[in-house]
């Protein structure tokens, strides 16, 4: 099983990014999703998450707003669509997937992380 996470980069603040993460060797269709991101010298955190059953979303509240959470059970994919993107969001962001009902403390599979870097 694989989590392969993409859409990374250098952008000016308020600019955007989508992060995109395909997942291989298995269905995930009864898995929730989320995006995490860590900065240097800060814990890891959740942004965003999105059930795999009734597609219901989380968002940090720093992002509300400003990010959404998408997925794509057709292709085993999801997807973090970045606007008015700051200096504040820069981080290396990764995707991960637990089994619907389970927390966000258990972790079934991580993506390997992109880095997501905001200019001022």
């Amino acid at each position: 099983v694989q989590l392969q996470a993409s859409g990374g980069g250098l952008v000016q603040a308020g600019g955007s990014l989508r992060l995109s993460c395909v997942a291989s060797g298995r269905t995930f269709r009864r898995y929730n999703w989320g995006w995490f991101r860590q900065a240097p010298g800060k814990e890891r955190e959740l942004v965003a998450s999105i059930e795999g059953i009734g597609d219901s979303t989380y968002y940090e509240d720093s992002v509300k707003g400003r990010f959404t959470i998408s997925r794509n059970n057709a292709y085993n994919a999801v997807y973090l669509q970045m606007n008015s993107l700051k200096p504040e969001d820069t981080a290396i962001y990764y995707c991960a997937a637990t089994r619907a009902g389970n927390s966000w403390l258990q972790v079934d599979y991580w993506g390997q992380g992109t880095q997501v870097t905001v200019s001022s």
